[in-house]
């Protein structure tokens, strides 16, 4: 399997050689489900693969889906054998750095604390087989409230991550491993395009001054105009990253491309990758609540089953978790969940639900549904992976993936 900086080089000679492009698909895996319909729709279409995973989904305490870094990679490769896929497939950590789990953040922990954290979960992420690490230190929760994090410490602390990744590496013995830098939010202080162009400066004259040139990133996280909340992609603002990028070997990639508009401008504009993640969650969502619609059907004419009561279960479990409360608007704030409207508690639901698909209510009483629905369904767990999957494919589609790893064999 090539290296993604490999992956990224070959991309670029096919954009600037042989007029064709691509962009590369990260999926987030926030569920089981999510990643088993990852690897499903690699193997129908023949496609290279990325999963970017947070701190907060995997992690050397097991994350809210359960899994270490190890047990991710593994359960990765037991679907790739459930399903005979032979393509490319490459776990990545997404957002690795200070306060970005949100345990650190709860907990208040001193900087310190929590660059010690980040350092042990790289060495997890590299030891378990990571093929992509996003060093993201943009976040201080030690500043005053409105002011920056400045770039000069943002690179400082990159670097420093940069060569812990690769000193666990070379210790190891591991395969050489492949780099994302930056942040798409306004709190990394490179939301212009003049403080973008100054942190590729900046990182250049650091890396090289460390002796880490030879592990240049292969990705900048760009602001290309989409977050949680807006899904219009900035056509014009990428194509001028692609410009500022292209000469030093790398390529832009987009976070928050959930429900893009205009999918088909990522390849266009020269976007190297894009992360989709709550689209799937929201999607594993909706095919488990046409499930429970379902069910209730069944019930009326099957009065010995007994209902599961999955959607109260979920309903109860987003409430309880409190991680619902991370999404509010500011008018929201202090209000509660049962005094929301009625689509704000829905949306909330759907992003929430990544949180909780492991509680344990939530998973026996989805046990149940797919017991009950057993006499009807096949596969009920089918029926929500494939789902899922038809929202990956439309991704694969649009970003011109498909028989994409033939290109990089």
């Amino acid at each position: 399997m090539k290296d993604l900086n490999t992956i990224i080089k070959t991309i670029q000679k096919f954009r600037t050689e042989d007029d064709f492009e691509m962009t590369l698909l990260a999926v987030c895996p926030n569920s089981e489900a999510v990643l088993e319909a990852a690897v499903k729709s690699a193997a129908i279409n023949n496609s290279v693969m990325l999963f970017a995973a947070t701190l907060n989904q995997v992690d050397t305490d097991g994350g809210y889906t359960g899994w270490t870094p190890a047990t991710f990679v593994d359960k990765m490769q037991s679907y790739r054998e459930k399903y005979h896929c032979h393509n490319a497939l490459y776990p990545c950590l997404d957002h690795g750095g200070p306060w970005l789990k949100d345990k650190d953040t709860l907990n208040k922990l001193h900087f310190k604390a929590t660059f010690e954290n980040v350092k042990k979960s790289i060495e997890a992420c590299v030891k378990a087989g990571y093929s992509l690490l996003h060093i993201d230190p943009t976040i201080d929760r030690t500043l005053k409230e409105g002011e920056i994090i400045a770039i000069e410490t943002v690179v400082a602390r990159t670097v420093e991550l940069i060569a812990h990744a690769e000193r666990v590496r070379e210790e190891n013995h591991l395969p050489e491993i492949s780099y994302e830098v930056g942040t798409e939010e306004v709190h990394g202080g490179m939301v212009d395009l003049s403080g973008f162009e100054r942190f590729i400066m900046l990182l250049q004259e650091k890396m090289e001054s460390k002796g880490l040139s030879h592990v240049w990133p292969c990705f900048f996280v760009a602001q290309v105009g989409t977050d949680l909340h807006t899904t219009r992609f900035d056509a014009a603002a990428a194509q001028a990253i692609y410009q500022k990028l292209a000469p030093t070997g790398s390529l832009a990639k987009g976070h928050y491309s959930d429900w893009v508009e205009n999918p088909k401008d990522y390849p266009r504009t020269g976007m190297g990758g894009a992360n989709v993640g709550p689209e799937f969650t929201a999607e594993e969502f909706n095919a488990l609540k046409d499930l429970h619609d379902k069910e209730s059907a069944l019930l009326k004419s099957m009065g010995h089953l007994k209902p599961s009561g999955f959607m109260e279960a979920l309903k109860n479990a987003v409430i309880d978790s409190n991680r619902w409360k991370k999404w509010l608007q500011p008018e929201e704030i202090g209000r509660d969940f049962e005094d929301l409207d009625t689509e704000r508690q829905l949306w909330l639901l759907q992003t929430g639900s990544r949180y909780i698909w492991t509680a344990p209510d939530v998973v026996e009483t989805r046990r149940i549904l797919y017991d009950n629905l057993g006499s009807i369904l096949s596969d009920p767990n089918c029926y929500v992976v494939d789902r899922i999957v038809s929202i990956i494919d439309q991704y694969i589609t649009q970003f011109n993936l498909f028989n994409s790893s033939s290109y990089f064999k």
